[in-house]
């Protein structure tokens, strides 16, 4: 008898439901070959709700929400509202109230893919950064004082607890040693100015490792990680950071791997539930042109089925888009790949 996933779907916005299509398909193909089933249920969320009916993310949405064994979200983001909003009343909210503390995102060169570092290939770039996802200086702290006025004082704070520190540096020790790669876990932070922040991050960091004797334990300061991510990037192996620090690092692993037309995550609670999204946003200036990549959206469907435990299914979604961006796509740009968003879907089931 095959097992049954409930699967929440958010498509969002811009082109996201256009690219959840395509991983659904995926996902349904998967399904007829490696008897597993998946239950979707659809959940109308994002601007066009927002702008329509005034409503973000509903209390008995988020209750329904919790219960699912994955998410699977096509982007939020809408021209038309007011930046902040939808990012803080919806995504944010839903890392928050769902715990998913763990922002996991490989950083990967497919074969057939360009990277703008000269003389780097696959073989160099393939590391995965785990980021802290719930605290931070995203968690809210601060406020105004005299605001608009000549005397104005913004105060943002970063907060970070011992336990939510812990158990992020643990998860990348863990994930350090299932993946099987160079072994290396490297600490980004700035403990030579945060120094409230980043020593609490480096003295758990250490304590933590003596239970881990084989995993090598490296420390860079994130303003040298950045530079050694685009000179030498073969160092990597999983790098583990607060979630500022994460946000941005990530943004050049993205580039450095492709582009967006190939980045996907996962907002993982390993208790709980987890989240995955391509990471390039909804892209509102391509929708319903057929002309957006969809590849980021079937690489996180893949992550997706990876998490729940099927990894030969995950694996064979894996090897089928490779193969379709070797032997079928001229370029990752939108409306520049030799067919159309669809039809990459249709290549990557047909090779399935």
């Amino acid at each position: 008898m095959s097992k049954t996933y409930e699967i929440a779907v958010i498509p969002g916005d811009g082109t996201g439901p256009e690219v959840v299509a395509q991983g659904i398909k995926a996902l349904e193909a998967l399904s007829k070959k490696y008897n597993i089933s998946f239950d979707f249920k659809e959940y109308d969320l994002g601007g066009e709700k927002y702008i329509n009916e005034g409503v973000l993310l509903p209390d008995q949405t988020l209750e329904e929400l919790k219960g699912k064994d994955a998410i699977y979200l096509g982007a939020i983001g809408h021209p038309d509202v007011k930046p902040g909003i939808l990012e803080r009343e919806i995504l944010l909210r839903l890392r928050f109230e769902l715990d998913l503390y763990i922002n996991l995102r490989p950083v990967v060169l497919y074969p057939g893919v360009d990277t703008p570092l000269k003389g780097k290939g696959p073989e160099d770039i393939n590391f995965v950064v785990v980021r802290e996802n719930t605290e931070g200086i995203y968690a809210g702290g601060g406020g105004f004082f005299k605001k608009s006025t000549p005397d104005e004082i913004a105060i943002q704070e970063s907060v970070n607890t011992r336990k939510g520190v812990e158990r992020c540096i643990r998860y990348a020790f863990d994930y350090c040693k299932k993946r099987k790669g160079k072994g290396r876990l490297t600490l980004c932070a700035k403990n030579n100015v945060l120094i409230y922040e980043s020593d609490l991050w480096t003295r758990v960091f250490y304590e933590v490792h003596g239970e881990y004797p084989d995993i090598e334990a490296n420390y860079q300061h994130v303003d040298a990680l950045c530079m050694w991510m685009v000179k030498n990037p073969e160092q990597f192996d999983v790098i583990v950071t607060s979630n500022l620090f994460g946000d941005i690092i990530t943004d050049l692993g993205a580039m450095i791997q492709g582009g967006m037309g190939v980045a996907a995550g996962g907002n993982i609670n390993p208790e709980g539930t987890a989240m995955f999204e391509p990471i390039g946003g909804s892209a509102p200036k391509y929708t319903g042109q057929n002309k957006i990549n969809p590849i980021a959206a079937m690489c996180a469907a893949q992550m997706m089925v990876d998490y729940l435990g099927e990894e030969e299914a995950a694996q064979a979604l894996l090897k089928a888009i490779q193969t379709v961006i070797v032997k079928d796509l001229k370029s990752l740009d939108a409306g520049k790949m030799g067919c159309g968003t669809s039809q990459v879907g249709d290549l990557v089931v047909g090779y399935l």
